[in-house]
């Protein structure tokens, strides 16, 4: 299995080269932008987190001194943003009960203490919370979404049924526990995922992964 994963990220990393993911300027802008991304394309979050720094509200303090209703309309281009506010302030409020406020602090929290105490926020489910510790807190965790999920499935690493954790340990248990290797690969699943597997027509003459 080991080997027959690897083959898969050498060839996605052959095909496309390295994806320096996940954009962003500081481990605060990458946390917001986990949390703003879900049910919304890259683009739109872009625009988001845009108007946060035009604003000068993009910091923990900035965020928590802004009233829902005007943090709702600046992250108005990704969508949902009623919804999307909440699960800001609910994360903003985690941070100041668990860690006073100090962002750089809670990055500092044991790996499985902090997944627990991100999966009790409220909005946030394993994808976001395994988002922020591989990419802002710069942990081993591998990220799974609905790219890695179709890939699997049609390669025939697992049923279609396999939940997140089930997809999670095919990766964890023969793989190196390497920040690096995860962050890589998981970016590669999602530009082969958008490129190439898509949901309704997917490119398989022309995939990297043919014959995978």
């Amino acid at each position: 299995m080991s080997s027959r994963l690897m083959e898969i990220h050498d060839r996605l990393l052959a095909h496309f080269g390295p994806q320096h993911w996940w954009p962003g300027d500081d481990p605060f802008e990458i946390t917001v932008g986990a949390i703003l991304t879900q049910n919304t394309s890259w683009t739109n979050v872009e625009k988001a987190i845009a108007n946060l720094k035009a604003t000068g509200y993009l910091s923990c303090a900035g965020l928590s001194s802004l009233p829902l209703e005007a943090l709702a309309e600046l992250i108005r281009p990704a969508g949902y943003f009623n919804v999307k506010a909440r699960r800001l302030s609910n994360f903003l409020r985690m941070v100041e009960q668990q860690y006073q406020g100090d962002f750089a602090g809670m990055l500092l929290e044991d790996t499985g203490i902090l997944r627990q105490r991100l999966l009790g926020v409220k909005g946030i489910g394993p994808e976001t919370a395994d988002s922020i510790l591989l990419y802002a807190a710069n942990r081993p965790v591998f990220v799974i979404d609905a790219y890695t999920h179709r890939i699997l499935v049609r390669h025939n690493f697992i049923d279609e049924d396999t939940d997140y954790y089930g997809m999670q340990t095919l990766f964890t248990d023969v793989l190196p526990p390497a920040r690096h290797l995860f962050n890589e690969f998981h970016a590669l699943i999602v530009r082969t995922g958008k490129e190439f597997c898509k949901k309704a027509k997917p490119l398989c003459n022309v995939c990297p992964l043919e014959g995978a």
